[in-house]
């Protein structure tokens, strides 16, 4: 992570994403979640930096921790357009690291004050970080039996073509097998992997896979640091005895003798933190089911869609056309979306009921009041309507209507109910 944010300040992310843009899509109920004025949105960034140095020296190790997961979770919540999976996962894990008791050996901590050294652990704190990883990837796989998927082998084969110029195996991408190969390779690995990883007699081939899996998705797709974040973390599965051996040849580099370290049995665990615990597992193992709760495709609706390791299962893309609608006069003029959103926002917004909702809202608040000329005319708005025609094509289907020019969008209701005014899907 430390690597991830240096790149992401360094490539104008920063900017490109928490200045640039006018507005922002808040997530729902942390629409209060606002971003730093100017270039002070560098600060979270670079806090995050020392943090992560922080952490991996042991260093006031759980301030660093601390530190780290408000950072990061502060610069996700501020703009759904930027939503991925693997920053949702970033934030859950660095938000264990707080509850765990990582400085205990080998840390700037431990050597300040030795009195916490501790060769022993609870088991919770290593199996907790497994069930994440475990989380992430078998809802993953449980994700990808779909007909799409499984049957159809989208999107990769949409995105698999698009290598076509790579050498030696350009050709190969456009083969239609291949696509299919991914494609249950993929699921086959996301839910069983786990499992293997957990066995000691498999554990070593198993991790090879993870290696190879993850090297495979990284050169073809552009998902960033997520698959190196994969590789290193999936570790925590190996036997204590692998990681002893690291940590005894890492102390020998650095201490010439032997320091005592304790071995009193760890601190129980406080019930008010087992109990949280306990809703914690429960959450991350019912959330993303939820979308059993809303009616119509999940790919189309996105209803419950986020925060459920739904991994690059679906190619959409859409046009969205806005009108304002003067309620006193009934004129009605088409709006240049590029005035108010960013080219990732734009494209985000297209193809995400909750974002066009929030949009047309922007819109609104922009207009209501405003005094337009049209030609040597002007008159003042007061309480336009939003009306908005869309089209979405999916997972590499014939585009079709999404989102009726019927509907004021802006006096519909923002909220977790199921969304009527979206078209129906056409499979």
């Amino acid at each position: 992570m430390l690597f991830g944010v240096l790149r992401f300040i360094s490539k104008g992310w920063v900017y490109q994403l928490y200045i640039e843009p006018q507005y922002f899509f808040g997530y729902l109920g942390f629409e209060w979640v606002k971003p730093l004025d100017g270039n002070w949105m560098y600060l979270p960034f670079i806090l995050m930096v020392i943090a992560a140095i922080g952490i991996i020296l042991g260093a006031f190790y759980r301030v660093s921790a601390f530190v780290f997961f408000i950072c990061f979770t502060y610069a996700e919540l501020l703009d759904k357009s930027n939503y991925l999976n693997h920053y949702y996962f970033v934030s859950l894990m660095s938000f264990l690291m707080i509850l765990v008791p990582a400085h205990r050996r080998f840390s700037i901590d431990s050597w300040i004050n030795p009195n916490i050294l501790q060769k022993t652990t609870e088991q919770w704190h290593i199996g907790i970080l497994k069930f994440q990883l475990a989380v992430v990837y078998i809802f993953a796989g449980i994700a990808k039996l779909n007909a799409d998927w499984l049957f159809e082998a989208q999107p990769l084969r949409t995105w698999l073509q698009a290598h076509h110029n790579i050498p030696i195996l350009g050709g190969l991408m456009q083969e239609k097998w291949l696509a299919f190969a991914f494609s249950w390779t993929g699921c086959i690995y996301d839910l069983f992997i786990v499992f293997f990883l957990l066995s000691n007699r498999f554990r070593p081939y198993a991790y090879f896979f993870v290696i190879f899996f993850h090297l495979v998705t990284w050169y073809l797709f552009p998902i960033g640091v997520f698959p190196w974040v994969m590789i290193f973390s999936t570790l925590i599965f190996f036997h204590t005895e692998t990681h002893q051996k690291v940590l005894n040849w890492l102390e020998g580099l650095f201490t010439k003798k032997e320091r005592k370290t304790l071995i009193t049995k760890p601190r129980a665990t406080s019930p008010v933190l087992r109990y949280f615990l306990i809703v914690f597992i429960a959450a991350q193992l019912l959330i993303p089911f939820r979308y059993v709760l809303y009616p119509g495709d999940l790919f189309w609706n996105e209803e419950g869609f986020r925060f459920s390791w739904r991994v690059m299962l679906m190619h959409k893309e859409g046009y969205a056309t806005f009108y304002l609608h003067d309620k006193a006069t009934g004129r009605e003029s088409e709006i240049n979306n590029a005035k108010f959103l960013t080219r990732t926002q734009e494209d985000q917004m297209a193809t995400q009921p909750d974002m066009i909702l929030q949009y047309a809202r922007i819109l609104k608040k922009h207009y209501d009041g405003k005094t337009l000329h049209y030609g040597d005319q002007k008159f003042k708005i007061e309480d336009p309507a939003i009306y908005a025609r869309i089209y979405v094509t999916l997972n590499g289907r014939p585009s079709q209507l999404f989102v009726d020019k019927k509907h004021d969008l802006a006096s519909l209701p923002y909220n977790l109910k199921h969304r009527e005014w979206i078209e129906p899907f056409a499979p």
